[in-house]
């Protein structure tokens, strides 16, 4: 949790306290120490800079992703418990055809008809990625339905969307949380592997996805640490979050033998 509120922090007051970089092809590759502590990519950007903002669009994008993935799933996993009969069958039908698609290929193709708009990429994961939330959601729910209290609220009265709102909505928002925060690194990576692959964000546009696809022909003249530094940032935060999802699942986990 600590390296992630320092990646976070790091984000935001390395590019607001640089401020606006301006390329310089005098001191383009520069290697650590000589040109500032990561060096310079091919442009002349200090790379620290760089990766900072560019992991900053990562994070945003990838955290507008694991939301929109997580609403999406968690409406039709709730309306499949609720509703249940022909509605469940249907949804589920629909999980699993989702499942079958190749997120990658399907990402691509998204990001490739609206090439370098943010919207697409967000789109491209957002759609790929609900599927998993919503059987968490429904898997939680198909329990809970049945519960002395649900039955309760219905047989005083309460109707369907009341018993939805008030009661299951509740029991799964835990699970929601922390499937959203599941969905954060695989985010980050797909986003990543879109702008690397050149369907993603524009170049001019800092991401580690962008810096990564840039450091394919720099690294081979010898300018290592243009894949280094954007690929460190990469892992760790990737590494941070799994470790973070960890943490909270444990936390949030009731104790054993406790009665709820």
């Amino acid at each position: 949790m600590l390296t992630l509120i320092a990646v976070v922090l790091l984000t935001v007051i390395v590019p607001a306290a640089a401020g606006d970089q301006a390329p310089d092809f005098a001191r383009a590759l520069l290697p650590p120490g000589n040109g500032g502590l990561a060096g310079t990519d091919h442009s002349g950007y200090d790379l620290a800079i760089r990766t900072a903002e560019g992991l900053r669009i990562s994070l945003l994008i990838a955290a507008a992703c694991a939301v929109l993935s997580t609403a999406i799933g968690l409406i039709v996993g709730l309306s499949a418990a609720t509703i249940g009969g022909w509605f469940d069958a249907l949804s589920m039908r629909l999980v699993d055809g989702v499942n079958a698609l190749p997120h990658l290929v399907v990402g691509l193709v998204i990001a490739a008809m609206w090439r370098g708009a943010p919207l697409a990429i967000i789109a491209s994961i957002a759609l790929t990625h609900w599927p998993a939330v919503a059987r968490v959601v429904r898997a939680e729910l198909l329990g809970s339905r049945s519960a002395g209290w649900i039955e309760s609220a219905r047989l005083a009265g309460a109707g369907r969307y009341f018993v939805a709102r008030h009661h299951l909505l509740p029991a799964v928002t835990g699970q929601a949380l922390v499937a959203m925060i599941v969905l954060l690194p695989h985010a980050i990576w797909h986003e990543t592997v879109l702008s690397f692959l050149g369907v993603g964000l524009s170049p001019d546009r800092a991401s580690l996805g962008t810096l990564l696809g840039d450091a394919r022909g720099d690294v081979l003249t010898g300018a290592w640490w243009t894949l280094v530094v954007p690929g460190l940032a990469l892992i760790v935060t990737a590494l941070a979050v799994t470790r973070a999802v960890f943490v909270l699942r444990r936390v949030s986990a009731p104790p054993v033998g406790r009665v709820w």
